[in-house]
């Protein structure tokens, strides 16, 4: 029986504690705390110990220890009708100390070895065996068990040590991942202290060039703390030596199916600013997939390459094409993979890495050729229209609440204004790659990559060309936005509370999202949030469109009232969108923005993961939107515009939130 239970996240060492006092029907209790890590030293180490205290009573003490091989991903109700056994296994074995598994994924065939060793301290002479398989409970039927029996003595301690290793057929290295992990559990300390006095050397050094403080209330400060954290599980100097993107969950649920999103967008500028070879390996994972993304585009009609909107492990589009509606209980088509502004993040992360670090080997090698290819993609969507403009018609903007008309649901709506404005922006890219580069290497390039002049010419008139459209005076979110319906907001917030997923609610009354003036999450703001307004003025007069600051505030004033935040990425953007005209409601939204998964505010969706991106964000937000540090037109700039929750720096600067 639990009586006790109290867990501490310890965000200085990465260390999680558990205490727990439990109590049997004789009245005895037993102490139990537990330390575990998983090691920022070794990738594939992780390490329990539990130490056991009897209460008042001597007595006999038995311990299960085993490894679960048949794990089934069940967290996410949406998802029952899908698959979820991953794992097919190909071995179990015990030896002495150490039990071991191994699995095998069912689809891609990837080899993961666990082995686990479990020794004992403290005074207390502990017997294990392993038990029978035909003796197991039903419930242990899918674990290796083993069971160790001892004496207890009263407040005498019985420390349990379990060190366990992963590894996988991708692992460099190995001869096998079984014999990998041996190989390293052999090599590992049989010492809890040992292996965390490395594990919290490697995170202190880590956490040095990611910790910013910011000043203010400790409630603040430890939520922005509480996603560096979570930022650093997922992104570390150990991810350079994989083949992996950044998961819009991260690595801690099972929301989206591990699928990369265009979330990077959200996370590389920081990742870039204190450790750019991890940028570097999570562009390398897209460039990696450049063909599918070719293949992609041809099966479009598309020239170029296409990123999908949801990649799967082999750069292939797995979005959906149904979602299920809680509210009808029906299932609702799914036309998200209409984005193409995803092809456009993964262009505009390449030359904001090339911007922070002058990388000109890896922009000769492989950067060139992503900017080059979604380049031609856009080109090729490109259509003239009769106002002697060009027009990408057919998609969805950020907003994923239109995916279309309110005559032709599902087709895209034409000219989103982010898309075609950061289309506009992508195709500058090939001609400013030239130019930096000049001479052979440029020669060299334009020969690897098939760049004539004719395209070139053509990107130039593009980025000239592409329509904006315009209502009241401001930007639009696409074409005809201005003549939808106004949405009776306080209708819906009465009855419904929480109207994040408006398109359900709508679509369960027989309505429709794409009727009204409103947005998910940022779309038409995101182009202040990625460029900056000084970008964003020269890119639009470039395109004949003279916009001027009286027009973004309108701008921002007409959008931060009609968008919902059904996405914890929108907070973040227009935190930072807000920051340089009204810091007291930036602090607000940002705010809001750091709660998102600590109160769950989406109303259920942290258990099937954190939102990876809105982590990133915050921290993001405070570095270059607080701080003022971001790169505009090739140079760096730093005008701080901290809101009033910020406090002074200690430096008596009376600058706040120092990173």
């Amino acid at each position: 029986m639990l009586r006790r239970e109290h867990r501490t996240l310890d965000l200085q060492r990465a260390i999680l504690i558990r205490r727990v006092l439990l109590e049997d029907g004789h009245g005895r209790q037993l102490d139990v705390v537990q330390q575990r890590i998983v090691s920022m030293a070794s990738p594939a180490l992780a390490v329990l110990e539990a130490t056991v205290t009897a209460r008042g009573w001597d007595g006999p003490v038995e311990i299960r220890t085993g490894i679960d091989h048949e794990i089934r991903n069940a967290n996410v109700a949406e998802d029952a009708a899908l698959g979820n056994r991953h794992l097919n296994t190909l071995a179990v074995d015990l030896q002495g100390d150490t039990e071991s598994v191994e699995t095998e994924t069912t689809q891609s065939q990837v080899r993961i070895a666990v082995a686990v060793r479990v020794t004992f301290s403290g005074g207390t002479e502990v017997d294990s065996s392993p038990v029978p398989r035909a003796s197991r409970p039903a419930a242990d039927s899918s674990r290796w068990i083993q069971h160790h029996r001892g004496n207890l003595r009263d407040g005498q301690p019985l420390r349990v040590l379990k060190t366990a290793v992963v590894v996988t057929s991708h692992d460099r290295a190995i001869s096998t991942p079984a014999t990998g992990a041996r190989a390293v559990l052999a090599r590992t300390p049989g010492n809890f202290t040992a292996v965390l006095a490395d594990h919290e050397a490697a995170w202190r050094r880590l956490l040095h060039l990611f910790s910013c403080d910011l000043h203010a209330d400790g409630q603040t400060q430890l939520v922005l703390n509480l996603h560096v954290f979570h930022l650093l599980q997922v992104l570390t100097p150990h991810t350079e030596e994989l083949d992996v993107g950044v998961p819009a969950r991260g690595l801690h649920g099972e929301g989206y199916r591990g699928h990369i999103f265009w979330d990077d967008l959200f996370v590389l500028p920081l990742v870039t600013s204190r450790l750019p070879s991890i940028t570097r390996s999570v562009l390398n994972y897209r460039w990696r997939r450049l063909d599918a993304a070719r293949d992609a585009a041809r099966a479009a009609g598309l020239a170029g390459a296409l990123f999908p909107w949801r990649s799967g492990s082999d750069g292939t589009e797995e979005t959906p094409r149904w979602l299920y509606n809680k509210f009808s209980q029906k299932w609702m088509r799914d036309n998200s993979r209409l984005q193409r502004h995803g092809s456009l993040a993964v262009a505009y992360n390449v030359w904001q890495y090339f911007q922070a670090t002058e990388d000109r080997e890896w922009l000769i090698s492989r950067g060139a050729e992503i900017i080059v290819e979604v380049a031609r993609m856009i080109a090729s969507m490109a259509e003239p229209g009769e106002d002697g403009r060009l027009h990408l018609r057919g998609v969805v903007g950020p907003d994923e609440y239109h995916d279309g008309y309110p005559e032709h649901p599902g087709t895209g709506v034409d000219d989103n204004a982010y898309t075609n404005i950061m289309a506009a922006w992508v195709c500058a890219l090939p001609d400013l790659i030239l130019k930096e580069l000049h001479g052979q290497d440029s020669k060299y390039v334009r020969k690897k990559l098939g760049v004539t002049q004719a395209e070139l010419a053509f990107w130039k008139e593009l980025g000239g060309r592409l329509h904006v459209p315009f209502h009241d005076g401001i930007i639009s979110q696409f074409e005809g936005y201005g003549r939808l319906k106004e949405l009776d907001w306080d209708h819906y917030r009465r009855r419904y509370g929480n109207i994040e997923r408006l398109d359900l609610i709508l679509a369960s009354e027989g309505d429709s999202t794409n009727c009204y003036k409103l947005s998910k999450q940022a779309d038409v703001l995101m182009l202040l949030y990625v460029l900056g307004e000084d970008d964003l003025v020269r890119l639009l007069r470039r395109m004949d469109y003279d916009v001027g600051p009286e027009q973004i505030r309108a701008m921002m004033d007409y959008y931060l009232s009609r968008t919902i935040h059904g996405s914890t990425l929108s907070r973040v953007a227009h935190a930072s969108v807000l920051s340089a005209s009204d810091p007291e409601r930036a602090w607000d939204t940002f705010r809001d923005a750091l709660d998102a998964d600590l109160d769950d505010t989406q109303g259920g969706t942290t258990r099937t993961g954190v939102h990876l991106g809105a982590m990133a964000g915050t921290i993001d937000v405070v570095q270059r939107s607080f701080a003022g540090l971001r790169m505009e037109s090739g140079d760096l700039v730093l005008p701080p515009g901290c809101p009033p929750g910020c406090g002074e720096c200690p430096s008596g600067s009376g600058t706040a939130g120092c990173c």
